[in-house]
This record gives structure tokens, sequence and C-alpha cells, in this order.
């Protein structure tokens, strides 16, 4: 039997009751909406929600933007775990959101939400094997994309997403990726005082045994996500539906070194990027911990090929080394089952200058928080450099306040106020604020579109180099 809801009942029972649910009132007559009609009326569709960060995009109500969202997806747990998510943001005691969830969970789910055109933003984090064909399917039917890396897991995806930035182009629909990193104060700061030839010098072109930009991420498999402990759906174990070690995580450090380095400058990747060398490795998951994180009794059978004496080898560790524009960058990422108590996801970074290095550090010392510090290079002998270093630094402080100076035996450690410090879930609602910027605009700044593109050439061939 078909039924249907009004949206502001509660959202787990609209999960129950809306399987083939359908609005007929809600379909957008014209998806080719002027961009004063996009600027003033965002509404938002939100497809097969399949990981934390769709709902992390929700967590707070951005001005312009409808309250009704409609969903979209396959019924099962990831939708109903998504929708759990919201109204846990609606009910909070403190800046609860007012959001009304309309769903469908028909098995034509895709259909009718090209059908449909109830918004003109499809927001998209999930299965990472349908993700490039539903970008595809929605920028060719004049929807607006903002959906979470990554965009492509293999050579093949690839391809079809740079016939998807062609079809955004032509349908004058923006789609673009979610790269929170760009939004964590030590990055911003590391990519500032790069910036300053005074106090860095010029990036160095490195080598392979020491290259000029390396980029290190930790992560892990059991973590507290908004409070709770995250629960993970199965796939997101199968690399071929999440995507391996390579074309996952690194996708945020492939960018960082793009955005730090050539900031505001078209990466031609034909040219441009060179792979050197990539591998990739499993971290093991015993039948106990992925029933701690996914809450299922058994491994499902599409594991099966990656389980060897009852133990799971997930293939979610990768390095790479390459060079961009003849600079050698070293980028890896390594999965745990458990931070150390006390610790969480923790990232390194250091950009080698000719005067200095900028070095970020989040281990123990630094109380797993990431913190960031200037270090001269032993050939750097310039008389009067340490004033030099605190001019440049009181200059930078006039445009994040509070920033400062603290002398150790290496060089300097960036002092940072707690202000700037707002954590990885308070970047999903900033990039969506810079991205509804981009909307009222009507256009993407000019170097986005090929570097995102240039971004996925890199993990894409990276995996290719190391199977």
């Amino acid at each position: 039997m078909r039924k249907c809801i009004h949206p502001l009942i509660s959202l787990s029972l609209a999960l129950v009751l809306t399987q083939g649910c359908t609005n007929k009132n809600s379909s957008m007559e014209n998806s080719a909406e002027t961009k004063d009609t996009v600027q003033d009326n965002i509404k938002l569709i939100t497809l097969d929600p399949g990981h934390f960060h769709a709902a992390l995009v929700q967590k707070s109500m951005p001005g312009g933007v409808s309250p009704m969202v409609h969903v979209y997806a396959p019924v099962g747990p990831d939708v109903k775990g998504h929708l759990n998510l919201i109204e846990k943001y609606n009910i909070r005691p403190e800046n609860p959101t007012a959001w009304e969830e309309k769903v469908y969970t028909g098995p034509d789910y895709l259909e009718k939400m090209l059908q449909e055109k109830a918004g003109n933003v499809v927001v998209l984090a999930g299965n990472n094997q349908k993700k490039t064909a539903y970008i595809k399917k929605s920028v060719e039917a004049g929807l607006h994309v903002l959906a979470d890396k990554p965009m492509a897991i293999s050579q093949k995806d690839f391809n079809l997403l740079r016939e998807a930035f062609a079809e955004a182009e032509k349908n004058k629909v923006l789609l673009y990726d979610i790269m929170t990193e760009r939004y964590e104060i030590t990055n911003i700061l590391q990519k500032e005082l790069s910036r300053l030839p005074e106090v860095f010098g010029q990036l160095e072109k490195g080598t392979f045994e020491n290259p000029a930009i390396t980029k290190e991420s930790v992560h892990h498999y059991y973590k507290i996500v908004s409070g709770a402990p995250l629960v993970r759906p199965s796939w997101f174990f199968d690399v071929s539906q999440a995507g391996s070690g390579l074309v996952d995580v690194t996708t945020h450090l492939v960018d960082l070194i793009q955005w730090e380095c050539f900031p505001e400058q078209v990466i031609d990747y034909n040219k441009e990027i060179n792979m050197i060398s990539a591998r990739q490795w499993p971290t093991k998951i015993t039948i106990d911990q992925f029933k701690q994180v996914t809450k299922q009794d058994a491994f499902p059978s599409y594991l099966t090929k990656d389980i060897k004496n009852n133990v799971l080898e997930a293939n979610s560790n990768g390095e790479m080394h390459y060079t961009i524009r003849g600079t050698h960058a070293k980028v890896s990422v390594l999965w745990n089952f458990e931070a150390p108590e006390g610790a969480g996801d923790t990232h390194f970074s250091i950009m080698r200058g000719t005067k200095a290095n900028l070095i970020i550090r989040q281990g123990k010392e630094q109380q797993y928080k990431p913190t960031l510090y200037i270090e001269k290079t032993a050939g750097n002998t310039e008389a009067g450099y340490e004033t030099l270093v605190q001019n440049n630094l009181n200059q930078l402080a006039q445009k994040f306040p509070g920033v400062n100076l603290q002398k150790n035996a290496k060089g300097w450690e960036v002092i940072i106020p707690e202000q700037y410090k707002v954590g990885h879930e308070a970047h999903f609602g900033q990039v969506t604020e810079k991205y509804l910027e981009f909307l009222k605009a009507g256009k993407l700044p000019a170097w986005e579109v090929p570097n995102m593109i240039a971004k996925y050439f890199t993990t894409t061939t990276a995996l290719e180099k190391a199977k």
C-alpha cells in the first residue's frame, strides 16, 4: 500500500510509513532555474545517504535554505541512521535545527528523484561505488550537486566524473566536493605562512627520499560522532564500495597540496602531475571488532574475498609519491580500528621551504591536537631572521587576531586561540556556506573544476599504479 505523510511527523515514524511515498505537488516544473531563483530558494535533496557526512551538512541551518529536505534512498539501516542524526539535531537543547525530512524509500528512489526534482541541490554522501553515477545523473537532470569525497574511486569513475563536469557546465549547474580540511585552522595558517617569503622562503622541489611536502593522516573505524559511537555500514569495509585507502581520505590530502602549494592556480593534470609510485596494504579487523562498529552479527558475503583465517583484511591503507609541477609530494593514509585513549583521527604535514619548514604535528606531545610549528632550516643563517618572523606574524595576526608565537628549541610554536578551533563537524557547515556563496554568484572560481579533476586523476592513477 502506498502512503504519504505530513512532513512534520516524527522522522523515525516517517521512515517506516513513507516507503513508496511521493508528493506530486513537490515536483519542480523546470530544473533550469535562473541564478536569482537559486539565490533566494535553496532546496536540498539528499540522495541515498550512507555516510554520516550527509547529516553533518545539516547540523546547522544556513540562511536561504528551505527547511524541507527531500530524501530519496533504498529502505534500510543507512537511511534510518541518517534520519536519526537529523532528528538528533532537531531536538538538541542548544541551537536545535528545524529540518523537515520528506522521505521516499521505494526501489525506484533514483528515478523518482530525477522525475520529481523536488529541490535544486543534491547532497551526496554514501556508497562510493554508486556516487559517480549519481553525480552524472543529477547534473544531467539540471540539478546542482554538493558531494562528499571521494567523487571517484576508480579510473572508470574518473572518466565518468570528467563527463559529469562537462554536463554540469553545459547545464549551468555547480558540481562541488566537500573539502572540509581547507577550513581547519592549522592548514589555513600553514598555507598563509608559506605565502610569506621572509619567513618561508620558497617551496623546495624536494626528492623522492625527502619530499617538498608530506601529508599523512591516521583514521579509525571506531569513533565518536555527534556525541555517540558511530555505527558504520558493512559496505564501508569493502574497498569496491567505499574505495581503497589510496582514493578515499587521500582526496583531502591531495587537495590540500594543490590548495597550499599552488593557490588559485589551474593544474593541468595531463602535463603537471607525474605518479612515481604507490602502494596499499590492509587493516585487519576481527569479527568482534566488526560487530562492535557495524552492529552486524556476521561478515556479509561480499566481504568473503577479503577474509583470511576469519579475519577481515580491509585494504584501507595507502601511500603515494608523485610530482606536481616538478615538486615532490608524498601522501599516506593509515586506518586503525580504534584510537589510543584521549586521541582521535590525526594529521601530520610538512612543507619544506628554503628558510623554514612549516610542520603540523598531532601526537601525544601535542595532546593529540593539531599544532603548527615554524622550524628554521639548517641552511638559514640569515641575521635578524627571528625579528622577521615576529614582524610577519604580527601582520598575519591582523587577519587572525590573537595568533602568536612561542619560542621552542627548534623554532616557534604558533599559538592559536581556541575560537578558531571549531572542530571537524563544524567544517561541514563552513563548506556548505561557501558552496551557497558560489550558487548565489552562479559560478565556481575558475581554478576549482580543473583542480578537482586533477585531484581525482591523482588518486585514481595512484590506485592503478599500486595494482
